[in-house]
């Protein structure tokens, strides 16, 4: 008999009380604006093999827009770059390369996209290259008392918990049991091939598991989820017990681990707080040791830069910039309980709270 599958729960909580407010989210693309930031240091050499591409695009997916240029340019995917991945139910600005000859752009098809400016580039862009975004998002029909609700924008400027967001675990959270299976997986050959007792060697030409674990694509978005996954739970304990905003004893500023392979960075106060939120994950931990990640620290506050809000009628609109890897929808969960359209990724939906709306 299988043991029962982990349940997930994605409603973590919030630091500076319930939402204060209702709104509808996402109720078209244009209300989710999202413009990607290049370093200040970065420049385009205006000459090499690679024609990059700023893009504005209405309700597609990243990577379905690279495949279109691929086709378009007659290039293979692998051909063609972007810095991050970028929200598909919203209006996105971001840049692409292709590994072309090409002056003009490729053909887009029949994508809501428009191309508004090219360069050419010595080098493919990669992922994480960015420094990050800027938002202008709009809450429509806002709900809630208007002083309560600038109040707690003046909070939420000066930091929020720097959660991963719904869309790191995917639709309906469904990349954490796929996470689960897989690093449970991993654990079952990892034991039998130590034991001895391991029947696939001859199969596997000898690579270790970690190997086979990278042979799929898919595997890198469910081993990102797990390290999120485990993130988030610290972060939450530390919300829960209002330790999130400042250094415990042993850590210069307040941080969280991206597990992976390496020496524990974690110390004295924030180790032993780390070892009893992570204790049931013993299985996930040993594994994502020995999948070629390497150990990491995220910052646990996460403070919106150039943060700004106007009222217009009963919407609210909000702007701000965050850093690469930062999700929007964390600032939002301190502030709104937000309806989704069904036609918007469900992944991107806000948990509301479940205390309630606060007056």
């Amino acid at each position: 008999m299988n043991a029962p599958e982990t349940v997930f729960d994605l409603d973590f909580p919030q630091a500076h009380g319930a939402a204060v407010c209702r709104a509808r989210l996402r109720a078209q693309p244009e209300d989710f604006q999202v413009e990607e930031l290049l370093p200040d240091d970065f420049a385009f050499t205006g000459s090499g093999e690679h024609l990059c591409l700023l893009i504005r695009k209405r309700g597609e997916n990243t990577r379905w827009v690279a495949r279109q240029l691929a086709a378009g340019a007659d290039v293979a995917e692998l051909d063609v770059g972007y810095c991050g991945l970028k929200d598909r139910r919203a209006l996105t600005t971001q840049w692409f390369s292709v590994s072309t000859a090409a002056t003009t752009a490729p053909d887009l098809g029949a994508l809501d996209a428009e191309v508004l400016e090219l360069r050419r580039h010595q080098t493919k862009l990669r992922r994480g290259e960015h420094a990050g975004n800027r938002f202008l998002i709009r809450l429509r029909d806002v709900e809630g008392e208007r002083t309560a609700i600038e109040q707690r924008l003046a909070v939420i400027a000066q930091g929020v918990p720097n959660y991963f967001g719904a869309q790191r675990f995917g639709i309906d959270g469904g990349n954490l049991p796929a996470a689960d299976r897989l690093l449970q997986s991993f654990g079952s050959q990892r034991d039998a091939r130590q034991s001895g007792r391991h029947s696939n060697r001859r199969k596997s030409k000898g690579r270790p598991p970690s190997a086979r674990i990278g042979d799929d694509p898919r595997n890198g978005i469910f081993l990102s989820a797990a390290r999120s996954w485990l993130f988030n739970l610290v972060l939450a304990e530390r919300v829960r017990t209002g330790c999130w905003r400042h250094p415990l004893d042993g850590e210069a500023i307040p941080e969280g681990p991206l597990w992976g392979r390496g020496r524990p960075v974690a110390v004295a106060a924030v180790a032993a707080l780390e070892q009893k939120v992570l204790g049931a994950w013993q299985h996930w931990l040993h594994a994502l040791e020995h999948v070629g990640l390497t150990q990491e620290r995220r910052p646990l506050v996460l403070v919106p830069r150039a943060f700004n809000w106007s009222w217009e009628d009963t919407d609210l609109v909000l702007g701000f910039e965050l850093d690469k890897g930062a999700f929007a929808t964390a600032v939002l969960l301190e502030l709104v309980a937000a309806e989704v359209p069904e036609a918007a990724d469900r992944c991107a939906i806000l948990p509301p709270s479940h205390e309630g709306i606060r007056e």
